[in-house]
Formats: C-alpha cells, sequence, structure tokens
C-alpha cells in the first residue's frame, strides 16, 4: 500500500445552468491532475449545474440533463484519477444536494448534504431533502469523508465522519463572501480538526452568481490548526497537494500559502468580480454609466473600467442647469484618468419640453420634489435609450446609504442592470476611493494611480438637482447616517438602542420612517454584490406594505 497520496484542488468558476461548460471546465480540471500524478481530482460543491441554482434545480429537464451529463463524465474520466464533484441527486421523491467521486467509468461513493442552510441567502430545505449522516468512502490508501459545505460548519458529521474510519476530511464547498468571512471560515475549520484529530481540505468554488460573490481562498490544514495551504482568492487556481503518511497518520505537506487581502480589497476585488461574472455570464461585453462628477459614479467607472477594461467603458455627462463647473471638470477627470470614453449629453432641451408638456396640470403648484425628480428621470430615459442603442449595460451607482433611506428616483437615477456598490454605505465609497487610489493589483483592467480625482472626494455631496444642493440639507452627515443605519440595518436593533449608542431620537426615527417607505424602491432595483451579511435583497426580507414602527 502506497504512503503518497496526491490530490488536485480545483478552485474554479462554474456557471450556473451551463452544464456543459461546466462539465467541460471538470474534464480540463482531471486532465491536470491526471497530468501531475493526482490520486484524486476535488471540485466545488454542486460545481456540475452552477451554485446556487434557485428554483432551477425543481426542473425535471434541468435535473435529467444533469445527470446525463455526470454519466458522460464518468465515461470520460474512467483511465485516470478519482474526480470528486457535486450536483443534484434524484432518490425516489427526494432531491438531494450531492457530492460524487468517479472512478474507473462509474461512481463509487455518493454523499448527500446533511444540514441544509437555510438562513441569510440560502434556501436549501426548500429546494433539497436531507438523508442520514454517513461515513467515509474509500480512497484506497487511506479513508475519506466528504461533508459538504454546511457539514464541516458543526461538530455532528465531522465527527461521525472520522468515528467511522475517515483519516482525512475534504470539505467541498459553495460558500459566498461576506466582508471579514475568511476568518470565520478558518475558525470552524481549525474546531473540527482540533475536535478530530485529522487533516481537513476546505476548497471553495469563486465566481460571481447574481448577487452572490464565492471568493474562494481554499485551504488545507493539518492537525492542531496547522495550515500547509492556502490558495488565491478572487482568482481560479489548481493546487496539487500530497498527502504522506506518518507514524501519527496522514499529514498533507506544505505547499504556496497565498497572503490574505485585508477588508477593503477585498470588497473591492468582489465588487470587480461580481461585475465582470455578471456581464460575462450574461452575455454583455461593454457598459456605460451617467458620470455626475459624484464619488459614487466615480467609483463605479473605476470598478467597470478594472472589470472589463477601459475600451469596455462609456461615461456619459448629463449636465443640467444647476451642475456645477466643478462637477463638468471632474468628472472629465475622472474619464480622462480611466481612460474611459466620454460624452456629453445636455438635458435642458428635454427638460424644457417636459416641463411645457406639463405647465397645464402643474399650473398654481409650487415647483419640488417633483421637478427634481423629473430630471433624473430624464438622464435616466437618454441613458436607457443609449443602452438599448448601442448593447451595452447601463450601471446604476446609488450607495447603500441611498438605497436604505431612498434618496434615489425609480425610474431615474436607479435605472440599469447592476449596481457594483448597491451594498456598500457612502462612508464606505469614500474610504474605497483613497484605497483604490493609493493601489493597484494585476487583476486590475485600468491604469494605476489616481483614478478618483481627490477633488471628487473632498467636495460635499450633491445631487444638483437644484441651486446649492447638498445631501446634508435633508440628511443627518454620512458619518451620523451611516451608524444609524449599520443598527438599524445590520444589526437589526432597536430605536432605543440608537439612542443610547449616542444618536438623536427624532433623527433616527426619521431613518427608521425612510427605510421602511423605501422598501419598494429596493424591491425594484438593480442586484449588485453581496459584502456584507445584511445585504438588500435575499439578506434582509421586509414586507413592502409595513406599518410597524418602533416606538421604543
Amino acid at each position: 500500500m502506497t504512503d503518497r497520496f496526491r490530490v488536485t484542488l480545483a478552485q474554479l468558476n462554474p456557471t450556473v445552468g451551463d452544464i456543459a461548460g461546466n462539465a467541460a471546465k471538470a474534464r480540463d480540471a482531471w486532465a491536470q491532475g491526471r497530468n501531475a500524478g493526482a490520486d484524486m481530482v476535488l471540485l466545488p460543491e454542486m460545481f456540475l449545474v452552477g451554485y446556487q441554482t434557485q428554483d432551477l434545480i425543481l426542473k425535471a429537464a434541468f435535473e435529467r440533463d444533469a445527470m446525463a451529463a455526470l454519466d458522460q463524465l464518468m465515461a470520460e474520466c474512467a483511465d485516470g484519477p478519482m474526480l470528486g464533484i457535486g450536483g443534484p441527486l434524484r432518490e425516489g421523491d427526494k432531491l438531494r444536494n450531492a457530492y460524487f467521486i468517479l472512478k474507473g467509468g462509474k461512481v463509487v461513493s455518493t454523499t448527500r448534504k446533511y444540514f441544509l442552510p437555510n438562513f441569510n441567502v440560502f434556501d436549501e430545505v426548500r429546494l433539497f431533502s436531507r438523508a442520514d449522516m454517513q461515513g467515509p468512502w474509500d480512497a484506497g490508501p487511506l479513508r475519506v469523508g466528504t461533508p459538504i459545505c454546511e457539514d464541516s460548519w458543526y461538530p455532528d458529521v465531522c465527527e461521525a465522519m472520522v468515528e467511522s474510519g475517515a483519516e482525512v476530511l475534504m470539505v467541498p464547498n459553495g460558500s459566498p463572501y461576506f466582508r471579514s468571512k475568511h476568518d470565520v471560515r478558518m475558525n470552524q475549520m481549525v474546531a473540527r480538526v482540533t475536535e478530530c484529530d485529522v487533516p481537513l481540505v476546505y476548497l471553495n468554488m469563486v465566481g460571481g452568481q447574481d448577487d452572490q460573490i464565492f471568493d474562494g481562498g481554499s485551504f488545507v490544514l493539518n492537525r492542531h490548526g496547522a495550515l500547509a495551504v492556502q490558495m488565491s482568492w478572487f482568482e481560479e487556481a489548481i493546487a496539487h497537494v500530497d498527502f504522506v503518511q506518518t507514524n501519527e497518520g496522514w499529514v498533507a505537506e506544505d505547499g504556496e500559502k497565498a497572503l490574505e487581502p485585508d477588508s477593503m480589497e477585498t470588497d473591492y476585488a468582489a465588487m470587480v468580480m461580481g461585475l465582470r461574472d455578471y456581464m460575462g455570464k450574461t452575455g454583455f461585453k461593454k457598459v456605460l454609466l451617467g458620470l455626475s462628477g459624484g464619488v459614487d459614479s466615480a467609483i463605479v467607472a473605476a470598478i467597470a473600467a478594472d472589470a472589463l477594461g477601459p475600451e469596455n467603458v462609456r461615461c456619459v455627462m448629463l449636465p443640467s442647469e444647476y451642475t456645477s463647473e466643478g462637477s463638468l471638470t471632474d468628472a472629465k477627470a475622472a474619464a480622462a484618468a480611466l481612460g474611459v470614453k466620454y460624452d456629453i449629453v445636455p438635458i435642458g432641451p428635454t427638460r424644457a419640453t417636459v416641463t411645457e408638456t406639463l405647465a397645464p396640470l402643474f399650473e398654481g403648484l409650487d415647483e419640488g420634489l417633483t421637478e427634481e425628480n423629473i430630471q433624473s428621470r430624464i438622464r435616466g430615459l437618454l441613458l436607457m435609450a443609449q443602452s438599448n442603442k448601442f448593447g451595452e449595460m447601463l450601471l446604476t451607482t446609488g450607495n447603500k446609504s441611498e438605497v436604505a433611506v431612498g434618496y434615489a428616483t425609480i425610474y431615474g437615477d436607479m435605472a440599469g442592470g447592476y449596481n457594483p456598490i448597491k451594498d456598500l454605505y457612502k462612508t464606505r465609497v469614500f474610504d474605497i476611493c483613497r484605497w483604490r487610489n493609493a493601489n493597484h493589483r494585476p487583476w486590475m483592467k485600468a491604469p494605476s494611480g489616481e483614478m478618483i480625482p481627490v477633488a471628487i472626494i473632498d467636495k460635499p455631496p450633491s445631487a444638483e438637482l437644484r441651486d446649492d444642493q447638498k445631501d446634508s440639507d435633508s440628511l443627518p452627515e454620512y458619518d451620523v447616517l451611516d451608524g444609524i443605519l449599520t443598527m438599524l440595518v445590520d444589526d437589526e436593533a432597536s430605536v432605543a438602542a440608537c439612542v443610547a449608542a449616542g444618536y438623536d431620537r427624532d433623527v433616527v426615527k426619521k431613518i427608521e420612517h425612510l427605510l421602511y417607505i423605501s422598501e419598494y424602491k429596493r424591491f425594484q432595483s438593480a442586484p449588485g454584490p453581496r459584502l456584507s451579511m445584511k445585504a438588500f435583497w435575499l439578506d434582509r426580507r421586509y414586507p413592502i406594505v409595513n406599518r410597524y414602527r418602533d416606538e421604543g
């Protein structure tokens, strides 16, 4: 019996529904493992169909096509290393989230996911049924347990596998990103290694799927939580890991250990990957956005240029009589720094026509928010017309603070197909701008240096929909607003808790009111990458009609 076992870890990017394309990626990874002398090639959870499929997995034809692809993989990968791959499994009237081990042209082992997550972005109880806990399977020189993703976050499944003879745990994952999640994962896996006293492989997928970003960051731990291998984040990667049998059991030999990026970099990388994959997986190649001279549109332009290349980004300034000379100068400077295309389309003539058309109906009424929103909606109309004509996806640029309190115009500046900064509070937008100006990475397609002019970062935020307008005219300063929103949204804190933290009660009540009455806008808003554990959409599901208010 051999005392060495080589595993190829394939940290790859599947596409939901692209069963043939995912299978082709699996075959390529298997071939790389075979060429490297691997005994086994490991792919992530549900890799064959992509993750998360949501209700797509319930279509009988989809399930049939997945099983046909699995059969073909079995035949094509018969002569070489074992292949581990996740996919659906039908057993009578039960559908399982399963992990298959293919060897010699057949399935030699099938593990069924036991703990089905049903929180945050997960609805697996809706889609799958769990079976009994399972033991390990025979990999030749050693016995392997394959707890699937959530099964490794609790002691039960891992302990059952090790007590039944597992000598190594190999965990296939579809674990989506949120800020600082790697530390959470690592702490959980160190706990499993400590409890079970066996090495552990944590293989995560990578890539963007709608709002969810899978960040990779796969790793291998030896006993006592000793890190043997740390793979990179936010990129596809292949690693070959050798396990060697010793007097103390199987041990993973040391390999490459990538350095973990800080949270500014991971947030920025998640936004870039989210946009890049949303575009690529939906078939779009070019984007446009309204570049106002403000900080939000400037950072969205930078994200787009880094994701797609400056040649695939077009920025449009849509000035009105209220647009300052400073905004015109700053927008042009931002576009020039990034190297993107820049057009100017004034809204004055269209606004005059709309004003004249509505004048008989509005006669005798004061101007106000309606007229401000008309400007925003004219911009949305003109941008969507260009999107349709030129086949460019329109990006919307509202930050989480604005999205939370409804300071965005539905069918106006909310128009668009994707919002890269949807889960980024305004104060963090400023921080990300400064970080991007000071840092450049090989995966960024835009130039290095000051991509967001300092003048944009330093000036008071304004929608410029009336003379001398500032956001602070109707909202608290953003450090106060974001502090309150973090408590109300991210922490689900009470009004009383916000007051106890030092915030004025009247201000907190105003923000709570704006948060609740803006739910209908968020319901219709463009998707964007999830960066926190309380992103708007699946993480935070509130009713549109809602009379509750916290009077504490």
